[in-house]
Order: C-alpha cells, then sequence, then structure tokens
C-alpha cells in the first residue's frame, strides 16, 4: 500500500535533511515512486537539486584546508572542521572501475579517504604514518560515495583519525589513519 503524498512529502524533507546527498534515483527508490515524482515533490516543497544542496553544505560548513592544495584533494570537501570532523564526496566514473568487472579501483576509495585525514589536520604539514583499512563492499561506477572523517585521538604528535565511507548509507569502507604533523 503506498503512503499518501503527504506522508511521502514529509518523510522526503526529514530524509533530505538527514542525508543531504541522497540521489533523486535513491529517493526514488527508497519511496517506490519515479525520479519525476521525486524531483516534482522537491519542487513543490522548495528543495534544491542535489548539486545545489552539496554547494550549501559547503559553503556554510567549511574551514580552509591547511595540509593539501586543492588539487591534491581527492573528492570534494563539502564539511571540513579542523581537527575535529570532515566529510567529502567523490562520485565514481566509467575511467575509475576496472574494466571487466566495473568495480571500483581501491585506490580512489583509499585515495579520497587518506586525503581527507590529511585535511582534517590544522597544520601546514601532515603525512599519513600508517593506516589500517578495510574494504566491506564493492562501489561500482554511477555510484556516490561519501567518507566521513572524525579525529579519534587529538595529539600533537601522531592524531587518528578514523574515516568511514558510505554509499547510499551503506558502509562500504573503513580506515583508521594514524597521522604526523609537522
Amino acid at each position: 500500500m503506498k503512503q499518501s503524498k503527504q506522508k511521502r512529502k514529509q518523510d522526503l524533507v526529514e530524509t533530505i535533511e538527514n542525508n543531504p546527498f541522497i540521489t533523486d534515483e535513491a529517493l526514488a527508490k527508497r519511496f517506490s515512486v519515479s525520479v519525476q515524482t521525486i524531483r516534482l515533490d522537491r519542487s513543490e516543497l522548495g528543495i534544491p537539486e542535489l548539486r545545489t544542496r552539496i554547494k550549501q553544505v559547503a559553503e556554510t560548513n567549511h574551514d580552509d584546508v591547511k595540509a593539501l592544495t586543492n588539487e591534491e584533494i581527492i573528492g570534494e570537501i563539502i564539511d571540513l572542521q579542523l581537527d575535529e570532523t570532515a566529510i567529502s564526496i567523490l562520485d565514481i566514473h566509467e575511467d575509475q572501475v576496472f574494466t571487466r568487472s566495473g568495480i571500483a579501483r581501491g585506490h580512489h576509495l583509499f585515495a579520497q579517504a587518506n586525503s581527507l585525514a590529511v585535511a582534517i589536520i590544522n597544520d601546514e604539514f601532515a603525512v599519513t604514518g600508517r593506516a589500517n583499512v578495510r574494504f566491506m563492499r564493492q562501489v561500482q561506477a554511477g555510484e556516490r560515495v561519501v567518507a566521513k572523517a572524525s579525529v579519534t585521538k587529538k595529539s600533537d604528535d601522531w592524531p587518528v583519525i578514523t574515516v568511514n565511507s558510505y554509499v547510499d548509507q551503506a558502509l562500504v569502507f573503513k580506515g583508521e589513519f594514524v597521522m604526523s604533523r609537522g
């Protein structure tokens, strides 16, 4: 039994508030409606498209990265609280996957997480001293990876950063990075 349009809209607002990076396609699947229905609901509710929501989050929740240049960051950092938390997104494209399987090459997921771990450090110089990573499930071309980092051990010399990466809220990668400050 389908839920009422009013209830779906309430749930849509709540879902996007909890995960502003969710795609219209994922919303359509979640609510068992077409992508066009989701777009119409968003329009009626005044909720912008995904790209605009990402820019809004990035503009309001961002310290400046000190340890990397923009060209060195893998993915797009959309939230950064130095020495606290950070979030980045990475869209997986065809050129980042194995030709035969369509599975993303692991070094892309690692690079996103590692650059986020470096970026979170409030120092001009930071490098990875050690990393312990685990790939939880395969990532395919066309999927968006949202990496969330947090400083789990504050230290002047060797802070520890935990990074968990998700596709549609499913954990796909996790890592612990022991960093070295300048």
